[in-house]
């Protein structure tokens, strides 16, 4: 049985049953290539039908020499779901990697910037320049609303219900949820599109689109990790800040504030509430406030 025909059938399985984004099946897929490339390396004539446990366990045996812990573990479970698929599909009878562990990993936490630190590195975006009402606005949009970077650059016009005080936002699984806008936030979303976005002329597709580059097109995920690159070196923050800290860092403001985790999870978009109880991990002195507040002593 031929692996790119199975792998390309797996791709179809991911965006129709799963409903997952392009960037998430392109990074399932890369990892099953990577054995794939590897049977053809060493002349390993197995098919996806008939490779078995000894033969993924010297496949990542090689591989664990030049990737780290975090990458192995990710290989081992993308492939583990490409060979669930085979068996759903009835392909297979037994999942090679059942009895295969993944390295342990210790949780790494985010960085995350204080309130003062954000408004640091807005204060040195470059408002004369044509991007900068936009950069500007992005940055407010995704520490203001807890947004992954995929979430805002394909925010679209007709997605912003300001009057009701919600933008609207395709997440992960093609998922759409609703999350609350602070009234600052649509002041600088406002000022963009009139100060910029409707002196550029958008692209056939992009016309409903957000935000904009100089050419009418959407942005690339790289384009604001480039932009808020830029921004930490010019404020001197000795952090690895991308767009994701952005959102940790909103997670976590409101975590210290009190907000319950659950009324988190469901800003950030998070299906599993594990997902979201790493914040209780940045920060534990919230949770002394809690004892103290609520204690049944506390009278």
């Amino acid at each position: 049985m031929d692996w790119l025909k199975k792998i390309k059938d797996y791709k179809t399985f991911l965006q129709i049953e799963r409903g997952l984004s392009k960037n998430s099946i392109e990074n399932y897929v890369r990892d099953i290539h990577k054995l794939y490339n590897y049977n053809i390396e060493f002349k390993i004539t197995r098919t996806p039908i008939t490779i078995e446990k000894n033969d993924i366990q010297q496949f990542i045996y090689e591989i664990a020499k030049v990737v780290n812990p975090k990458t192995q573990a990710r290989i081992i479970s993308g492939l583990r779901s490409f060979f669930d698929y085979l068996i759903f599909e009835g392909y297979r009878e037994d999942n090679p990697l059942d009895l295969i562990e993944s390295p342990k990993l210790s949780r790494t936490l985010p960085d995350v910037l204080t309130d003062d630190e954000v408004t640091k590195l807005i204060s040195h975006i470059d408002l004369s320049h044509p991007q900068g009402e936009r950069n500007r606005a992005i940055i407010e949009t995704i520490y203001g609303c807890g947004l992954r970077v995929s979430e805002v650059i394909n925010l679209k016009l007709s997605d912003l219900f300001f009057e009701e005080g919600y933008i609207q936002v395709l997440g992960k699984g093609n998922k759409y949820r609703f999350v609350p806008i602070h009234s600052i936030t649509i002041k600088f979303i406002n000022f963009y599109i009139e100060h910029t976005r409707n002196h550029i002329t958008p692209t056939k597709d992009d016309e409903d689109t957000l935000f904009l580059n100089r050419r009418g097109k959407k942005l690339t995920r790289q384009m604001i990790f480039i932009v808020l690159k830029d921004l930490a070196a010019k404020s001197n923050l000795n952090k690895n800040i991308g767009p994701h800290t952005l959102r940790h860092s909103f997670a976590t403001y409101l975590l210290k504030e009190g907000v319950d985790l659950r009324a988190i999870q469901q800003l950030l978009g998070h299906e599993s509430i594990t997902t979201t109880e790493i914040y209780v991990h940045l920060d534990r002195s919230h949770l002394q406030k809690v004892v103290e507040k609520y204690h049944p002593r506390n009278r």
